[in-house]
């Protein structure tokens, strides 16, 4: 490697142990060398990147002062204060899977183990320097957002046999997908896979397959890739986005669930998981997500208050559709400490009447209605200005759980406007859920938790019909919960028993399917295996899925 080129590179080292720090500088120095720079905590990298444009950054991923490199390396990418051609390398004597697997998906230049040999830092040093400044050329127009001179340029180095061709490659893959170029990009991907079938190309395939609504095609490929290690998590993730396409929200869940399991610290990701549950009426998952999301967030690019208000949020909706004592104490108490965390970590944020909805829905909660009614009442009527998508949608499920339904279907109207109007406040998904929520609580005029209470009321009044229709009702907004699907399996055989009339088969394997993948208490078992009997005797088949 060139002289000139250790001499001149501007090097930032991120470590905050002083041994640590100490046996980077001596090594680097006695590799020549000299324009070393070094911060404790990434405020000081981030103040640094500002005023100077580095070379490499070596950085320790286990930073402890609010960010970690993870978080840092994030922020200083999403904010460009890094570009391009600057090498960034992860140091890290931790190597579990998920932090691996969440390092990786940032791409950075290189991950190096401790402990390392001042041989290993050398080699990983001189590779990545050469590389950026032997493409700076190209790595300008990129950051430049100069992307149709980056292909020219990428194609003349290449017509010219060029020993980096691997990388120019897939830059121009990148490239081309920006460009939305999707034609030219598939045919792109298909003839680099004709020379080698590097990992890449493949995902840049199937990226382009689906831009081109080649689904089919997309899928088949996926499902190989699946199979290996190197693209198991890329694939998993297009696939729950594609799913999402498809709307085939059950799929897509599954997908990213797995996705997010092997590499958690994906915000985004983390964000497709929660809007799907929601569409699945899977609450609880919400929960587990946004409660996740809240953990990560903190001292990240992406801590905000909403992070802490979705969080109590999604807390409450799940609350609503349990009838888990405990449970509901428990969640109760995790939202409190999520809004407590939110005016510590916001003082002089304004965001007291989004607190006074969340606190309405969690008097509602513990059956005290007068207080939840007293403090919506209280707020500012004029919604005609949607400030907070979340908010609102917050606001309109208190409305409607409080009675107030026609101010609840006025809200959600408005909602939904201002989401078609401004596509870029939130994604399809999220709509679709706000869209589904519209619907049922049009067509359904309690909330959960009245809604089961009054179907167990008629049931044990022998009002088999109304309760046969307040507990289908209660099933279609909380499809998971497995004593409303033992209530209402037993309700419609009674009724069916009683009054005679069609049985509905398809709801009794819905709701069977339910209960035999949920852990029962005795009592609930029991009562099950009597069903079970009673459809036996009945000659219904609720237990086959297919027939």
């Amino acid at each position: 490697m060139p002289t000139k080129i250790y001499a001149k590179a501007k090097i930032l080292i991120v470590e905050e142990q002083p041994l640590a720090q100490s046996y980077m500088k001596q090594s680097l120095e006695r590799l020549g060398f000299r324009q070393l720079r070094f911060a404790d905590h990434a405020t000081s990298a981030k103040e640094q990147c500002l005023s100077e444009q580095f070379d490499l950054i070596v950085c320790s991923f286990n930073l402890s002062k609010q960010q970690d490199g993870y978080q840092l390396y994030e922020e200083l990418r999403v904010k460009q204060l890094i570009k391009n051609s600057t090498g960034f390398i992860f140091i890290s004597a931790e190597t579990s899977g998920s932090l691996v697997h969440s390092v990786l998906e940032l791409q950075p230049d290189d991950f190096l183990v401790k402990p390392f040999t001042v041989q290993e830092l050398k080699t990983r040093i001189e590779r990545i320097l050469k590389r950026k400044h032997d493409l700076q050329t190209v790595y300008t127009f990129i950051d430049d957002g100069n992307d149709s001179k980056a292909v020219k340029y990428i194609d003349s180095a290449l017509d010219k046999n060029n020993s980096y061709s691997p990388i120019l490659l897939r830059l121009k893959g990148d490239v081309l997908l920006r460009l939305k170029r999707n034609e030219e990009a598939k045919d792109f991907f298909k003839s680099v896979l004709d020379i080698q079938k590097f990992a890449w190309a493949k995902v840049g395939l199937v990226e382009a397959l689906i831009a081109n609504n080649e689904h089919i095609l997309a899928q088949r490929m996926l499902k190989t890739m699946l199979e290996r290690h190197e693209t198991r998590l890329v694939a998993l993730d297009l696939l729950g986005r594609l799913e999402i396409k498809l709307s085939k929200f059950e799929l897509a869940q599954e997908f990213l669930s797995q996705a997010v399991d092997i590499a958690p610290r994906n915000i985004s990701r983390q964000k497709s998981l929660s809007n799907v549950s929601l569409i699945n009426h899977d609450y609880e998952k919400s929960y587990l997500t946004q409660k996740e999301i809240a953990s990560y967030a903190k001292h990240s690019i992406h801590d905000n208050p909403d992070i802490y208000l979705n969080a109590a949020r999604a807390g409450i909706d799940f609350a609503l559709t349990t009838d888990q004592t405990d449970q509901i104490q428990r969640i109760s108490r995790q939202t409190n400490k999520y809004i407590n965390d939110l005016k510590q970590q916001f003082p002089n944020n304004t965001n007291q009447a989004q607190i006074d909805v969340l606190n309405a829905r969690l008097h509602y909660l513990k059956d005290e209605h007068q207080k939840a009614k007293k403090l919506i009442e209280q707020l500012d009527e004029d919604d005609s200005h949607i400030r907070s998508v979340d908010g609102a949608l917050d606001k309109a499920k208190a409305f409607h759980e409080l009675g107030f339904h026609q101010k609840a279907q006025t809200l959600f109207t408005q909602i939904i406007s201002h989401c078609e109007r401004h596509p870029t406040v939130s994604d399809t998904t999220y709509l679709r859920y706000i869209q589904q929520q519209q619907s049922e609580r049009r067509d359904i005029k309690m909330g959960p938790k009245e809604l089961n209470n009054h179907a167990v009321s008629q049931f044990n009044k022998g009002q088999l019909n109304m309760a046969l229709e307040a507990f289908t009702q209660a099933f279609r907004v909380m499809p998971r919960n497995p004593s409303i699907a033992l209530n209402l399996l037993q309700c419609l055989f009674d009724s069916t028993k009683q009054k005679g009339g069609t049985f509905n088969l398809a709801i009794a394997k819905k709701c069977y399917a339910l209960l035999s993948k949920s852990s029962l208490p005795t009592d609930q078992a029991q009562r099950l295996d009597k069903i079970l009997l009673m459809a036996k005797e009945m000659k219904l088949d609720i237990q086959n899925p297919d027939k």
